[in-house]
């Protein structure tokens, strides 16, 4: 009689055991981590070496493709500690996105077609232009064509200085350099008269402490670079983040971050871009 009292209390438990397996099994979690509870997270690429768009310090992260990965995310339902950064390289995004190790990436990505057909793209928004950085005693440097005279940085994989070289001055001696790092000296005591990318990125070098008031931007306007936040084809993180992108232009969020990282180096930046509206 008491076996069967004890085995008819054993099979109202396994019973119950089963029901709470059927109706929390589910954890919440997805590959976008869009998961619930203690470990929900979402994880962000960025660049881990420009100052003032993506970069790693001894603090933590900064800069302005942190500032709107950061504010996109909390419109996402993220804290700052629910954020896991990852660096992506130029090189490496694409795959990265494909493969689901970010669910977004936020590190100067250029919106073009050849990219488009391997991911998604929210925004713009920022819209950069190539442009030159030169010393802010330089006066002989006004236009293009007098990059014609000039010792021109080339950086290692960039495209940027042989563009200038092919399109705007054949006469632009090359100097190459390993990083754009590596320019900044050389342009400080002359031995380059000029370094050439994004003017977001030349913008975030110039604001850095030590360098200060040493350099100025060229302000051509050589190209149209607008920067999007890539996702996986076909995520439905696109519209959300473009969402998130309008809110904070409306809240005044975007113009603070761009000052924040670009006001010490006077970068005079395009308004914000509306959604959709790639500049080519």
């Amino acid at each position: 009689m008491k076996l069967r009292k004890v085995t008819a209390a054993s099979a109202a438990v396994f019973a119950l055991a089963l029901t709470a397996t059927a109706c929390g099994g589910d954890d919440g979690n997805d590959s976008n981590g869009s998961g619930s509870g203690d470990d929900k997270k979402i994880t962000i690429g960025i660049k881990f070496d420009q100052p003032g768009l993506g970069q790693k310090t001894p603090q933590g992260y900064e800069g302005f493709d942190v500032d709107v990965a950061t504010y996109v995310a909390k419109k996402l339902g993220y804290s700052e500690d629910q954020i896991e950064w990852k660096e992506s390289k130029s090189a490496d995004r694409e795959t990265m996105l494909q493969r689901g190790d970010v669910d977004f990436i936020a590190a100067t990505y250029s919106i073009t077609p050849e990219r488009q057909e391997k991911v998604d793209f929210a925004g713009p928004y920022l819209l950069a232009h190539q442009d030159v950085l030169i010393r802010a005693d330089d006066n002989k440097i006004k236009s293009p064509e007098d990059l014609n005279s000039a010792k021109l940085c080339s950086v290692t994989g960039s495209t940027s200085a042989q563009n200038v070289k092919e399109k705007l001055a054949p006469k632009a001696q090359l100097q190459p350099y390993p990083t754009y790092s590596a320019c900044l000296p050389g342009l400080q005591n002359g031995a380059v008269d000029a370094l050439t990318t994004d003017d977001s990125i030349l913008a975030g070098y110039a604001a850095q402490s030590q360098f200060k008031g040493k350099f100025k931007l060229g302000g051509f306007k050589l190209t149209n670079e607008n920067y999007g936040i890539g996702v996986k084809k076909g995520s439905d993180l696109k519209d959300k983040i473009n969402k998130a992108l309008e809110e904070m232009v409306a809240d005044k969020s975007w113009d603070k971050a761009v000052k924040d990282n670009f006001g010490p180096a006077n970068y005079k930046n395009e308004p914000a871009p509306k959604i959709g509206d790639i500049k080519s």
